[in-house]
């Protein structure tokens, strides 16, 4: 184990790092990747003030851009093989990479389930299921912090969350968060008769991601730099406004990050501060603590890698077009500006807590979430959309990038016109789903890093926002139906054609064992216009397991009565139901749907009239132990027959009183 004393500047020198020669590769040569450290805070100021002034005219902050989309050298990173596979006989995450464990907001170790709940985590005892009852209520001192994630193995409990100052207290500290701070409040569990918590793991900065592989938990942050402090010639050099941090394992007192402990990645797109933290629950080290200036938009991680992305939209210079008539009183006119979308990817090597970057590159485009990631053989591979603002056509494409992060392989301009509705990676395969009117799912080769290939497309009407592997021949879609359409004059002329209106939720099996011909095997239609559920942007909230044949979402449905050939693409439906969707999925029969599940009673059904709205009764997550089946709300657990989903018992969850 590493020792790591407060922030460590483990980017101000030259780190080599040695990649492993596997089974039939050629040996990869050790690189020497370093950053510069900054070296005073006027070089600081410096940088982000040449930072904002690159930007020019970027409308978007870092971090914005997702939240309008709807967060080992030689070995590869498998994939999670089914989402909440069985351990011990119950249920897990649905993660994307099999070992590496993603914070959700329910959890279970096959004899409790964990749940945030309105600012709390309840730990429920779920046997036996016709008396299930609240263990423990954990409660915030913190009025300001916000849980919501957790993880959970046998000993600890790990809460994180957000937190946010201006709540007064009567002996501030002289070194305290100026923003809102991401927190990580562990506690010991292995007797739950006495649960304490034994160590908060706080860093200054907005919430990006977070991972635990083990004992290990990471968490990433980005953070606006406060200009006003920077300005100031008379702020103190030890004071400068940076980001400050704290591990209460080492004390409680916050360290605020010197200028010096600071590096840069030379042409960093944003500015802003990127942090990165890690700590093993195992070890007694205070956390490590890294700090950049760069910024950090989506989050991938391997068992050995953790790779951030950011996104830099570059509208070029603002050319003047030159006077024919320069004695004309009219506005000179502007020539057509370039518009650059570049992604740009850092690596960092993990190990114990301890995260060490060692890589950097660029991709043409943009990323639409983690999945359009993945590393595999000592490769990363990468999906993108380039949107077109020039020439008004979008177009995708898929890069290989090699051990140094530079580009070895690609497949440029697929599906003109189109967007990348869902990407995922498979060992020697790809999957990518693009749409504007239908929807093609494109079939990749990568069993060749420099030389990728399409192998094979299937369109079909509607999309898939989430793609989850079945095996290794064939993949699950869950998305949406469509209807193409075109809009013409009461006299036949077409106003507006090429587009396609969104109806109920699809959900497909893909057989794609002839991989030059995949084939939608399976498919089901679930409700009209207006039907939705958090799978569609929450892979979490998938249960499936493929040994039990099981699959389950939660789902809002909407329909349309007296629906008819007349009825317009456009029209929403009513809304009649909030739940969980039960199936039976195999290869041999499909979909067959084994039940309907959910916590609303008649009467809330008919308050809410046509219009679905909010309720603590709306079902967020399901799982299993053994053979029941548990749905949860932030009202009720409940508790039915796996098999034949007969009730077996509820429990009412008391409600927060703000």
């Amino acid at each position: 184990m590493y020792r790591w004393i407060g922030v460590v500047t483990f980017l101000a020198v030259a780190l080599v790092l040695g990649w492993t020669k596997m089974p039939g590769e050629a040996e990869v040569r050790q690189e020497l990747f370093t950053l510069p450290s900054i070296r005073s805070c006027n070089e600081l100021a410096k940088l982000l003030e040449e930072s904002r002034q690159r930007l020019g005219n970027v409308p978007i902050r870092v971090g914005q851009a997702e939240r309008m989309m709807a967060e080992n050298s030689g070995a590869a990173a498998p994939a999670a093989k089914q989402a909440a596979g069985s351990r011990d006989d119950y249920s897990t995450t649905n993660v994307q990479v099999e070992g590496v464990d993603e914070a959700d907001i329910v959890k279970t170790d096959g004899e409790y389930i964990y749940q945030v709940n309105n600012r709390r985590v309840l730990i429920i005892r779920a046997h036996p299921s016709d008396s299930m009852t609240v263990k423990k209520v954990i409660e915030f001192p913190d009025a300001g912090f916000n849980p919501r994630d957790i993880y959970v193995d046998r000993e600890h409990l790990v809460v994180v969350g957000t937190s946010y100052p201006g709540h007064p207290e009567k002996h501030p500290p002289f070194v305290r968060p100026s923003s809102g701070t991401v927190k990580a409040v562990v506690f010991n569990i292995r007797n739950k008769d006495s649960i304490s918590e034994v160590r908060t793991v706080e860093i200054e900065g907005d919430y990006r991601s977070s991972r635990k592989i083990g004992k290990d938990v990471y968490l990433v942050a980005n953070r606006y730099p406060e200009y006003h402090i920077l300005r100031d010639s008379a702020a103190p050099a030890s004071s400068p406004g940076t980001p400050v941090y704290r591990d209460t394992q080492a004390g409680k007192d916050y360290i605020r990050v010197k200028c010096t402990d600071i590096c840069y990645f030379p042409g960093f797109i944003e500015p802003n501060y990127l942090i990165v933290g890690g700590f093993s629950l195992d070890s007694p080290e205070r956390a490590q603590v890294g700090t950049y200036l760069g910024a950090g938009t989506n989050v991938y991680v391997s068992t050995d890698n953790l790779y951030v992305a950011t996104t830099r939209y570059d509208h070029g210079p603002i050319r003047p077009m030159p006077a024919i008539m320069p004695e004309s009183p009219r506005l000179p006119g502007i020539l057509p500006f370039e518009n650059r979308e570049e992604t740009t990817i850092y690596r960092f090597a993990l190990d114990n807590g301890r995260v060490v970057f060692n890589g950097q590159g660029s991709v043409p485009g943009t990323i639409l979430n983690q999945f359009s990631m993945d590393e595999f053989g000592g490769f990363f591979r990468v999906a993108t959309t380039q949107s077109g603002w020039q020439s008004g056509i979008s177009r995708n494409s898929l890069y290989v990038l090699d051990e140094n992060l530079g580009i070895t392989g690609r497949i440029e301009d697929i599906a003109p016109g189109e967007r990348i509705y869902s990407a995922r990676f498979m060992g020697q395969r790809g999957y990518m789903v693009t749409f504007k009117t239908t929807d093609p799912l494109f079939v990749f080769d990568l069993s060749n890093p420099q030389k990728p290939t399409i192998l094979g497309a299937l369109k079909i009407p509607g999309f898939s926002n989430y793609l989850h592997p079945y095996d290794e021949n064939h993949l699950i879609g869950f998305g949406k139906d469509a209807l193409e359409a075109v809009h013409k004059n009461p006299d036949g002329t077409v106003v507006r054609q090429g587009f396609a209106y969104e109806q109920g939720m699809k959900v497909a099996l893909f057989d794609v064992t002839d991989v030059n011909n995949p084939v939608e095997k399976y498919a089901i239609r679930i409700g009209d216009r207006g039907t939705d559920s958090e799978v569609l942007h929450n892979h979490k909230a998938l249960l499936f397991d493929r040994e039990k044949n099981l699959l389950a979402f939660p789902i809002t449905v909407t329909e349309i009565k007296d629906q008819s050939a007349a009825t317009p693409p456009w029209e929403y439906g009513s809304f009649v139901f909030q739940g969980a969707y039960v199936y039976d999925l195999s290869l041999d029969r499909g979909f067959v749907l084994k039940g309907k599940l959910t916590h609303r009673s008649g009467e809330d059904y008919l308050k809410a009239g046509q219009d679905w709205y909010y309720s603590d009764r709306d079902i967020n997550r399901i799982l299993f132990i053994k053979d029941n089946l548990y749905t949860l709300s932030d009202r009720m657990v409940q508790a039915n027959d796996l098999q034949s989903l007969t009730l077996r018992g509820s429990l009412t969850l008391s409600k927060r009183e703000v």
